[in-house]
């Protein structure tokens, strides 16, 4: 069983028991998380596409931590012009445990 559902701009497969790293959201750790905008959900014998959300369906989650990714370095650069920008970037994330899926 599993669902796709959307948060923070993103699409994110959750399946029970398993982690999933999400944009930050303002939720402390150990509380639990519902999210109502499940695209598409699957039992395992059919399939519920949305059109655009499947009715219903919700995606429970608990909260473990939050951080920040690896970071990435945004380079800018002209030739033969003198300029170079240097600048680094880490995008922070919230994990989360998916504990139900409900179709």
């Amino acid at each position: 069983m599993y669902a796709i559902f959307r948060t923070g701009g993103k699409q994110f497969r959750a399946e029970p028991g398993r982690t999933v790293r999400v944009p930050r959201l303002s939720v402390e750790p150990g509380a639990t998380v519902t999210f109502d905008e499940v695209l598409l959900g699957s039992t395992g014998e059919a399939v519920k596409a949305g059109a655009p959300l499947v009715h219903g369906a919700k995606v429970t989650a608990e909260v473990v931590r939050h951080g920040k990714d690896d970071k990435i370095v945004v380079f800018k650069f002209k030739r033969r012009k003198g300029y170079a920008r240097k600048q680094g970037h880490r995008q922070g994330f919230t994990e989360l445990k998916i504990n139900s899926v409900k179709l």
